[in-house]
């Protein structure tokens, strides 16, 4: 991780989100406390950045990126605007320019700022907060291939990432991990649910379905066999793993999941294209 090291980092927003890449950053040492500003409007929050991981922050966002090779720009969507039009002097080729703001396309971004910036959009989800973000990044036509290795190391301190080439995809990585965490907590309730009703208590109940789903996930990641495969070394002959996916298949699981994914994409489609318009508006306001 040494191609962070030096790089002078401006995080723009310290809310969830936020703070996660800091202290992904920072706790893997990716980059170094003092080479990252942070800014936000709660001068409590400030002081919670500065105690809890012993970087710089400021008020002033303009300031902040005028001293940043890299710019995360960590603010809420509807803030997105306001924040590039207030940054926009400072704004140049010279530095890496990365929105995680959800629902905003780089189309977005360069219809409100009408210049050429090495920019990234990325799109982790709310496990950054425990370090097991699963992160897709695509990038403008003015970055870099070492913008693109920059940013992978970024959100690597977080999770997990991908690199799409095309831009368009990043609709559908909203509808599948962004939102997926969401998908996830319903399916593990709903298992611990089934164990209460079983007997179990809901403590009990709750940890193993969340332990089951834990491990699962491990062995697809560590063995990279197919979940196929997988479900198939679980199910014997008349037993009771194809007694439990028999009745999953009956109720329709898989298709309500691939519709879940759909249904989401296509609202992060239209929640864009409101936004691309938005800005438009917003570079004429």
């Amino acid at each position: 991780m040494a191609a962070l090291q030096g790089k002078k980092i401006a995080c723009l927003g310290s809310g969830n989100m936020g703070e996660a890449l800091v202290a992904g950053l920072v706790q893997s040492g990716a980059a170094s406390p003092q080479d990252i500003v942070c800014t936000d409007i709660r001068e409590e929050r400030l002081e919670e950045m500065r105690s809890r991981y012993g970087v710089h922050t400021a008020a002033d966002n303009p300031g902040a990126v005028a001293s940043a090779e890299i710019v995360i720009y960590a603010v809420k969507p509807q803030l997105m605007a306001e924040v590039l039009k207030e940054t926009a002097d400072r704004l140049d080729l010279s530095r890496l320019v990365i929105s995680i703001a959800a629902g905003v396309p780089l189309r977005a971004i360069e219809s409100l700022l009408h210049k050429e910036l090495r920019l990234i959009r990325a799109m982790p989800n709310i496990a950054a907060s425990v370090k097991e973000s699963a992160t897709a990044i695509s990038a403008g036509k003015h970055a870099r291939r070492e913008d693109v290795d920059l940013a992978l190391e970024i959100f690597n301190s977080v999770g997990r990432t991908v690199f799409l080439r095309e831009n368009y995809l990043m609709d559908a990585i909203t509808g599948l991990s962004g939102s997926g965490p969401a998908y996830i907590f319903i399916i593990v309730d709903a298992l611990a649910d089934a164990g209460v009703k079983m007997g179990l208590s809901r403590k009990d109940a709750q940890f193993l379905a969340a332990q089951t789903l834990l491990g699962a996930a491990k062995m697809l990641m560590e063995t990279r066999e197919h979940p196929g495969q997988l479900k198939d070394r679980v199910t014997s002959p008349g037993g009771t793993a194809i007694a439990g996916i028999h009745t999953l298949e009956k109720g329709g699981l898989r298709t309500t999941l691939i519709n879940a994914v759909e249904a989401a994409t296509l609202r992060s489609k239209e929640l864009g294209e409101t936004m691309i318009r938005y800005f438009a508006e917003a570079n004429h306001a």
